[in-house]
C-alpha cells in the first residue's frame, strides 16, 4: 500500500514542479499513520504550496482518501 502511496504523491507532485529530479520523498511509519516529508527545488517550492496553501491541502486531502481505503491515515509534510 505505501508503495502505491508514495507512487501517487510523486505522480502529483511531479505534475507540478518544473524539476522533478530534484524532489525528494522519504516516508516513515508511526502506528496507524503514514508521514510522507516532500522535499523539492526552491524554485518549486510556491507551486507545490500555491496560494495561500491550497495546493498543499488539495494533495492532503487526496493522500487522505488514498489512506482511507487501506484503513491508514497519511499526513503529508512540505519541508524546506
Amino acid at each position: 500500500m505505501e508503495n502505491e502511496t508514495r507512487e501517487l504523491l510523486i505522480y502529483l507532485v511531479n505534475s507540478l514542479v518544473e524539476h522533478p529530479e530534484e524532489v525528494e520523498i522519504s516516508e516513515a511509519e508511526e502506528g496507524n499513520t503514514v508521514i510522507f516529508r516532500l522535499k523539492t527545488a526552491k524554485s518549486d517550492m510556491g507551486k507545490v504550496i500555491g496560494r495561500q496553501g491550497k495546493i498543499a491541502k488539495e494533495i492532503r486531502s487526496l493522500m487522505k482518501a488514498h489512506g482511507l481505503r487501506d484503513g491508514k491515515r497519511i499526513q503529508v509534510d512540505i519541508v524546506d
